[in-house]
C-alpha cells in the first residue's frame, strides 16, 4: 500500500504523518487550540483586508503591503492549519506523495514572498521618512503594484527551481515524524544524495531570507539616520512609531524562520521542531493583524467607522 516495487528498490507513495499519535491525551487539546487560532488568523487577516479595501483612507502604499501580508498570512495559515487539524484527530494519518509536495511546495512559496514583502515594507517606511516629498511619486500605485507581483514571482521561482533541478527518491522510509509535511521532516528520508540538494536549499534560504533581512536592517539604519535628524522629539518619536509594528512582525517573522530552516538539519527528529513549526504556521499569522491592529491608530479609526455603519444600517435591515 505504501510503496511500488521498482527493481530492488520500493518507491513511496505515501506518508504516514506521526504527529502526536504517540500523546493521544493531547490530540484534542491540539485539535481545539488550533481552532481558536485559525479562527483568529481568519477574522483578523480578512479584517485588514476589508478594511484597506473600503476606506479609501487606507489606500496608500503602506496599507497596500499590509494587505498583501494579510493575504499572505491568510494563504500560508489555510495551507498548513485545517489539514493538521484533521490529522490531530487520527492517529497515524498518511498523505499521499503528491499531496504531501503539493503542500511543501505552497508553504514555501506562500513563507519566501513574505520574505520579500517585508523586505519591500522596510524600503516604504524608508522612503516615507527620509524623503516625504517624493514619496508619492517613489511609491506611485503603479510602482508598488509591480514590486508586490516582483515578490510573488521571486518566491515562485525559487521554489520551483530546487523541484526541477534536483529530483529526490526515497528508500522505503515514509513515517514522518511531523505534524503536515515540512522540509526539516522530509529531509531525513531522503536515501539519494543530498549534497546537492543541501547547496541548493542553503543557497535559496540566502536569497530568501539573509538578503531580504539584511535589506531590512540597512532600510532601518538610514531611517535611524533620518530620524536623529529630525529636532523636535515629538517629531522624531512620531517618524520612528510608525515603524514599530512592522519591526515587531520582522523579528518574530524572521526569528521563526532562521530557527527552522536556516539551522543545520540533523537526521535526528526532535519534538522542539513540531512545536516551533506549530507556531509557525499558527501563531505567527494570527499576530500580524493584532500588532498592525492594536499599534495603528488608522486602522483602529477604519475599523470604528465600519462599526458605526452596520449600527446604522442594522435597524433598517
Amino acid at each position: 500500500m505504501n510503496y511500488q516495487e521498482i527493481g530492488n528498490h520500493s518507491k513511496v507513495t505515501e506518508f504516514i504523518l506521526v504527529g502526536l499519535s504517540n500523546h493521544p491525551t493531547s490530540q484534542n487539546v491540539l485539535f481545539w487550540a488550533l481552532m481558536f487560532l485559525y479562527l483568529v488568523t481568519l477574522v483578523g487577516n480578512s479584517m485588514i483586508i476589508f478594511l484597506v479595501g473600503i476606506n479609501s483612507e487606507l489606500h496608500t502604499p503602506m496599507y497596500f503591503f499590509l494587505s498583501n501580508l494579510s493575504l499572505l498570512d491568510l494563504l500560508f495559515s489555510t495551507s498548513a492549519v485545517p489539514l493538521i487539524m484533521v490529522n490531530a484527530m487520527h492517529n497515524f494519518p498518511t498523505i499521499s506523495y503528491s499531496s504531501c509536495f503539493a503542500q511543501l511546495a505552497t508553504r514555501a512559496f506562500l513563507a519566501l514572498a513574505e520574505c520579500f514583502l517585508l523586505a519591500i515594507m522596510a524600503y516604504d517606511r524608508f522612503v516615507a521618512i527620509s524623503d516625504p516629498l517624493r514619496y508619492n511619486v517613489a511609491m506611485a500605485p503603479r510602482v508598488c503594484i509591480r514590486m508586490a507581483l516582483a515578490a510573488w514571482m521571486a518566491a515562485l521561482l525559487l521554489t520551483v527551481m530546487p523541484i526541477l533541478l534536483f529530483p529526490i527518491s526515497f528508500c522505503g522510509h515514509n513515517a514522518v515524524n511531523h505534524f503536515s509535511c515540512e522540509v526539516q521532516a522530509i529531509f531525513k528520508l531522503l536515501c539519494s544524495d543530498t549534497i546537492s540538494i543541501e547547496i541548493m536549499m542553503m543557497a535559496c534560504a540566502v536569497i530568501s531570507m539573509p538578503v531580504p533581512l539584511t535589506f531590512i536592517l540597512i532600510s532601518y539604519l538610514c531611517i535611524l539616520r533620518a530620524v536623529l535628524r529630525i529636532r523636535p522629539t515629538e517629531a522624531r518619536f512620531k517618524a520612528f512609531s510608525t515603524c514599530g509594528s512592522h519591526l515587531i512582525v520582522v523579528t518574530i517573522y524572521f526569528g521563526t524562520l532562521i530557527y527552522i530552516y536556516v539551522r543545520p538539519q540533523t537526521k535526528k527528529s526532535q519534538d522542539g521542531d513540531k512545536i516551533v513549526s506549530i507556531f509557525y504556521a499558527a501563531v505567527t499569522p494570527m499576530l500580524n493583524p493584532l500588532i498592525y491592529t492594536l499599534r495603528n491608530k488608522d486602522v483602529q479609526n477604519a475599523l470604528r467607522r465600519a462599526g458605526c455603519r452596520v449600527k446604522i444600517r442594522w435597524p433598517r435591515t
